[in-house]
């Protein structure tokens, strides 16, 4: 059958683009084919999807319920003892909340750390987007809690290969601070064994960074490569606190760091060093955290609030540029993911957006990357392609309205 969308804008150029099954086949145009699903792509633009690489999408149920807190007193006092609350129908019901969010501001993959695997690979599964998904792993240094997680981890990531190839298995030890050294090597050496990606929040806060070097003597990145934790396969959240000589550690290792300026900024976690991070040849991603942090998965906003912290902090306008921040956004995640996905080439995955260029915010339209960082919103996105299928057409998700009644019941729950 194929889609073909038809009279569309790519860069500079208006032409058709042929999806066949889940790839992009044909860019060219005046292309036929005969029996596909024809999209009018006239004021139009095609981009990208976006990939967002930290997440803990379920935590839309907390949407604006603990603010304005410090991140230690947030997750001791109001998220962990709710959390503790929460089953896999409840997960499930927040990861399509998620979901539905992500599709309709341009997200068509995410990398996910939470509980209750099944109930988020459930959610990704019939919403059609596209996932890298760890099962929160924490042991608080309790050896039968550590010998119950092992046991878990080992058992999801068997249930995971009955779910499509749109979802991916990781192991997703929290912290330093959650998770014993014997758990840590542990989940290491697994997701070394078995190729798989090891994702983990790491120097998001002083704290974090003073209580390791009281506990080891040494910062966290320091620790991590005394105990063989770094490699290429690790995803790290934040790495906000770090010494120039833990930057280099991170390159010489290959570790793959997502910013996630919202989320730091609402927790006055601290300001990420982009540029020394860069400069150092760190491949850098973007996420939004959980929206009980940030509180939205807008990756649109994410794009323009952390090329305008890196201006203000480095005190240059011409520091991450709008091409950098949209390819952090992009490409630069799906390449730490493994998917061919986050450009717009014959033969790619068809993860794709069609912008509307119609949209006030993307008028007059010298350059479509600069307003899609700085400008759009997610009322811009007008369909959403992953894996080769619309999952939304001129803004509207099917189902939607039963997703959001399903996740509004919630408030007199928590409440």
């Amino acid at each position: 059958m194929g889609l073909l969308i038809k009279k569309v804008e790519l860069g500079t150029e208006i032409t058709d683009v042929l999806i066949e099954g889940n790839r992009i086949s044909r860019i060219a145009a005046e292309l036929e084919c005969d029996g596909a699903e024809v999209i009018n792509g006239s004021g139009k633009a095609i981009v990208p999807g976006f990939v967002n690489m930290h997440t803990h999408a379920s935590m839309t149920l907390m949407r604006s319920y603990a603010d304005d807190l410090e991140l230690h007193d947030w997750l001791t006092n109001h998220i962990w003892p709710l959390e503790s609350k929460l089953n896999e129908e409840d997960i499930y019901h927040g990861a399509r909340l998620a979901c539905l969010e992500m599709i309709k501001s341009g997200t068509t993959c995410f990398n996910d750390m939470y509980w209750h695997f099944n109930g988020v690979a459930r959610a990704v599964e019939e919403m059609g987007l596209r996932a890298m998904l760890s099962s929160v792993f924490i042991d608080f240094n309790d050896p039968d809690r550590a010998a119950m997680e092992r046991k878990q981890a080992e058992q999801l990531f068997e249930q995971s290969k009955t779910y499509s190839d749109r979802i991916g298995f990781a192991l997703g030890p929290h912290a330093i601070y959650t998770v014993s050294e014997s758990s840590l090597k542990w989940a290491k050496a697994f997701a070394d064994e078995h190729g798989l990606l090891f994702h983990i929040h790491i120097s998001e806060t002083e704290k974090e960074v003073n209580d390791c070097v009281e506990l080891h003597g040494l910062r966290p990145i320091q620790w991590l490569e005394k105990i063989g934790l770094l490699g290429p396969n690790v995803i790290a959240a934040h790495g906000i606190h770090v010494t120039d000589e833990e930057i280099e550690l991170l390159a010489k290792h290959q570790v793959k760091v997502v910013h996630n300026p919202v989320s730091n900024m609402k927790l006055a976690s601290g300001a990420f060093p982009y540029q020394r991070m860069a400069q150092a040849g760190i491949e850098l991603s973007l996420g939004t955290d959980g929206a009980s942090s940030n509180n939205n998965l807008c990756m649109l906003e994410e794009m323009k609030i952390a090329a305008l912290q890196a201006k203000l902090i480095h005190a240059d306008p011409t520091v991450l540029p709008a091409q950098q921040v949209f390819e952090m956004a992009t490409c630069n995640g799906a390449r730490a993911l493994g998917l061919d996905a986050g450009i717009i080439e014959e033969g790619m995955l068809a993860d794709c957006v069609l912008v509307d260029l119609n949209n006030p915010r993307l008028v007059p339209g010298y350059n479509l990357i600069d307003d899609l960082v700085y400008s759009a919103d997610s009322s811009c996105i007008d369909t959403v392609i992953c894996d080769g299928k619309v999952l939304m057409q001129n803004g509207i998700v099917e189902g939607e309205a039963e997703i959001i009644a399903e996740a509004r019941a919630y408030k007199n729950r928590f409440q």
